[in-house]
């Protein structure tokens, strides 16, 4: 029992027609968690003789989309173990947000969700955009950044333009990224920007023997021997050079940097730290899946939604 494939693209017009119902938006979610067959989020059984299908009954208050597992004795949907379970919000209306998000290449305001998506209350489309942050975020990485790899730090939000490279220099939030060169980024908000912690960051990202490109911060020096390091002067004037085949630049992790800064100033306006590291997923995901259509890219991040959840506080 396979369910039907989803498509390698939704455009914007076709989204609101693939998702017009609940029924069509579960059916998608079910073709992208269950493109190998269906599995029961209680026992992880992979047998579809063990599963039958529960016909849906308004009266008995039995939804659609809900099956029963021979091998746990236990019903379930697509949405158990998931950011959608237990939520009041009409999925039509989660995976048409998650599209947004997913899309929209500077992020876009709980406000602007709410609006769209006629949604109750600010607080509604707030922890919605929240739940789909968390399950963007990666926990872990199977591999390393290796090959050239660019890494820099810059401060994020604040009301100040202090100068320093403290922990919150101008009342801002220090960053750190580290991108492949042609590849993915990983960023993460950092204590303190000092040599010991970008050292650190560095070795638990990136391979060893790899090539390690930064700008002439003293907090990367002492990379050697384990990573080759090499660094542009940005206040000499210098921001690439050419060595060999190879360029030497931190031009891809400040264009992730200039893109981050605009989501926040133009469209967020205001980041805490304490919900900075959710932002941060969200740009790494469009960023790791740019070369993708904005349909791909909406479903590669669908997957990450089984087994987070993510709930209001008491």
């Amino acid at each position: 029992m396979k369910t039907k494939p989803a498509p390698k693209d939704i455009t914007l017009i076709q989204l609101f027609d693939r998702f017009a119902t609940d029924d069509k938006a579960r059916k998608h979610l079910e073709s992208v968690h269950w493109k190998d067959g269906i599995v029961c989020p209680h026992c992880k059984c992979k047998d579809q003789k063990k599963f039958s299908d529960i016909k849906p009954n308004p009266a008995a208050k039995t939804r659609a989309g809900l099956r029963w597992c021979s091998n746990c004795k236990s019903p379930f949907t697509v949405t158990i173990g998931t950011i959608f379970e237990d939520s009041h919000i009409p999925l039509r209306k989660w995976l048409i947000a998650y599209y947004m998000i997913c899309s929209s290449k500077k992020g876009i305001s709980s406000l602007q969700l709410q609006r769209n998506l006629e949604l109750g209350s600010y607080r509604t489309a707030l922890f919605m955009a929240q739940r789909i942050r968390h399950a963007l975020r990666e926990t872990s990485f199977a591999e390393k950044l290796s090959g050239i790899v660019e890494a820099d730090e810059t401060f994020v939000g604040g009301v100040s333009t202090g100068k320093g490279t403290g922990s919150m220099a101008g009342g801002k939030i220090p960053v750190m990224a580290m991108v492949q060169r042609g590849g993915p980024v990983r960023s993460k908000v950092m204590p303190t920007v000092n040599g010991a912690n970008l050292k650190q960051a560095i070795r638990d990202n990136v391979a060893i023997c790899s090539e390690v490109h930064t700008d002439a911060n003293f907090g990367y020096r002492g990379l050697e021997p384990k990573f080759t390091h090499k660094s542009v002067k940005h206040n000499a004037g210098e921001y690439s050079r050419h060595e060999g085949e190879n360029v030497v630049t931190t031009a891809s992790v400040e264009s992730y940097f200039s893109l981050l800064k605009r989501g926040v100033i133009g469209t967020f306006h205001h980041v805490s730290a304490q919900h900075l590291p959710l932002y941060l997923a969200e740009f790494d995901h469009r960023h790791n899946c740019r070369k993708m259509t904005d349909g791909e890219r909406t479903d590669v991040g669908l997957t990450k939604a089984v087994g987070k959840r993510l709930v209001y506080r008491a």
